[in-house]
């Protein structure tokens, strides 16, 4: 009997995550700092407030603690390790206790997730579960401050300070905060990178055989974009890939079948089909699996699984809507990504067209058992890389990951490529099939600054945005890693406080103050390789 997705509509809470069960603590009541979001990010961003002294609520609209970092993202994408601190590396180090090492980079979710739990139960801070902001006239302002938010609950919080954790910022979007989605145009602020990509010249996930976009009635294939790509160097409201980081496993012993979605058509893969049959053809063999995704090993034999290649994971295209969507929209999404993401593993391990080694080699893998319980073994969080950016006191941008690396009022230090995942699967001139919108840029160690967690001050005064923050695509694609949320999740919780306790807007908070602070706690402000202090801007 085949295994079916234990999903529904109604799971679908902001960012995909479960709704249910009962709340640790009464929500509704008055804070210095008030955290929404529990992502990584958020979780930090409370520990850091608390133990400043600040008396800090965190409230997460779903069931769980930590975001990506506990929901199948254990292979972190840390880049240079040495600018990593704080309560970020402590985390790390935290997770290697577990493993009686001094430090951890690829954990298990649950591991992640006791951590994160173990850090806000140590620091005092009032956890709230299953409480999501109302979906509309939540946010209470006097004047440009927040006064209270009102959850759907009924629940209302007030605070001296609010905190917008969550990956799809939606209390930033009620507060009166400008920002942005998709992808500026090249022009807007000088970045060669920016906008639509002349075609595959820097992808790494294209294809790199010929495959037709059209069926035999030359009809567009599903799983391909209708419409123009744009024009080269274009701007748009198109938004990078979304997929889900499952945890599988080879054990047996600690193993369930990857389900199948109740609407399964394999007709939905006959691109993913054609990709195959031209791959064996031109490399004149079976390929692997590792050729379709890629598989990251965790510890006690678990894996984190990611996109590779021109059809993998990331459901390209079907996310365009998500950030500014409605929560029940938001949660159909969260279905369709399972679905499509079941169906891709059950279409590799089971269709005929599909070369006998290569069905083998896929039904080796199975759901971890002992991961996500609660949800079928399927990891709660859908993997939002990107959603809202907020447009605020700074916009980081290319020359800032370039050239422009120090900055006057550092919180930590970013180092990671400048990485978005394909964005559209467009039909070029000859009829073939070809993926859009990969960047895959390195940069330099570089400064953070705080000015890209603060919203316009006559906009806002007390509110802080750590994972939403301020920059352009180019430039949120080097902070968009959990690590470097975290960094901005404690510099957001330090600030958060000290604004409190000062009854000041947190424009207002002298930087450098903060900085100094940071760096007690062991924040690292400084890259002291001189070799890598400037790179070349890459055409």
């Amino acid at each position: 009997m085949k295994r079916r997705v234990f999903l529904k509509s109604s799971l679908a809470g902001l960012g995909g995550a479960l709704m249910g069960g009962s709340r640790a603590f009464a929500a509704g009541g008055s804070y210095d700092v008030v955290v929404y979001g529990a992502t990584a990010s958020g979780v930090v961003a409370a520990v850091a407030a608390a133990r400043q002294g600040a008396r800090v609520a965190l409230v997460e609209p779903g069931a769980h603690l930590g975001g990506m970092v506990s929901s199948g993202l254990g292979h972190s994408d840390t880049g240079r390790k040495e600018t990593i601190g704080g309560i970020s590396l402590e985390f790390f180090k935290r997770v290697g206790q577990h493993y009686n090492q001094p430090v951890t980079w690829d954990f298990e979710p649950h591991v992640a997730e006791d951590v994160f739990k173990a850090m806000a139960r140590e620091a005092k801070v009032n956890v709230v579960y299953n409480t999501r902001l109302r979906e509309s006239d939540a946010v209470n302002k006097k004047g440009n401050s927040i006064a209270n938010i009102t959850m759907e609950s009924g629940d209302v919080l007030s605070a001296r300070v609010f905190i917008d954790a969550t990956y799809e910022g939606d209390l930033m979007a009620q507060s009166g905060v400008t920002f942005t989605w998709g992808r500026e145009g090249r022009a807007q602020y000088g970045e060669s990178f920016a906008g639509v990509r002349d075609g595959h010249r820097y992808a790494g996930h294209w294809f790199k055989v010929p495959v037709s976009a059209y069926d035999s009635h030359h009809k567009l294939l599903p799983n391909t974009n209708h419409g123009p790509r744009g024009k080269d160097g274009a701007g748009d409201k198109k938004v990078q890939a979304y997929n889900f980081r499952l945890c599988l496993t080879k054990d047996r012993r600690n193993q369930v079948p990857i389900p199948t979605p109740f609407n399964y058509d394999p007709r939905d893969y006959e691109l993913l089909a054609r990709l195959i049959a031209a791959t064996e053809k031109a490399q004149r063999s079976a390929p692997r699996l590792h050729q379709f995704i890629i598989i990251s090993p965790l510890p006690n034999g678990k894996t984190d699984i990611n996109n590779n290649g021109a059809f993998s994971t990331d459901y390209i295209g079907r996310n365009w809507d998500y950030p500014t969507a409605g929560y029940e929209r938001r949660g159909h999404l969260w279905r369709e990504h399972a679905d499509y993401t079941a169906g891709f593993f059950y279409f590799l391990g089971h269709d005929r067209r599909v070369p006998k080694p290569l069905r083998d080699e896929t039904q080796e893998w199975g759901l971890a058992a002992d991961e996500f319980t609660d949800l079928g073994n399927w990891p709660f969080q859908l993997y939002v890389r990107e959603s809202r950016r907020m447009v605020g006191e700074h916009v980081m941008v290319q020359h800032d990951l370039e050239t422009e690396v120090t900055k006057p009022d550092p919180i930590g230090m970013g180092s990671y490529n400048t990485d978005s995942h394909n964005v559209q699967r467009y039909v070029e001139a000859d009829g073939n099939v070809q993926n859009e919108g990969d960047v895959e840029v390195p940069t330099v160690p570089f400064q953070i600054p705080y000015r890209v967690l603060l919203p316009k001050r006559e906009q806002c005064g007390n509110l802080l945005v750590p994972v939403c923050a301020s920059a352009s695509h180019i430039g949120y694609g080097a902070l968009r890693l959990e690590p470097v949320y975290m960094i901005m999740g404690e510099a957001a919780g330090v600030a958060a406080a000290m604004a409190a306790s000062k009854h000041q807007a947190v424009q207002a908070l002298d930087s450098g103050a903060l900085s100094k602070e940071l760096k007690k706690r062991g924040a690292v402000m400084e890259w002291t390789n001189p070799k890598h202090l400037q790179v070349k801007p890459v055409d």
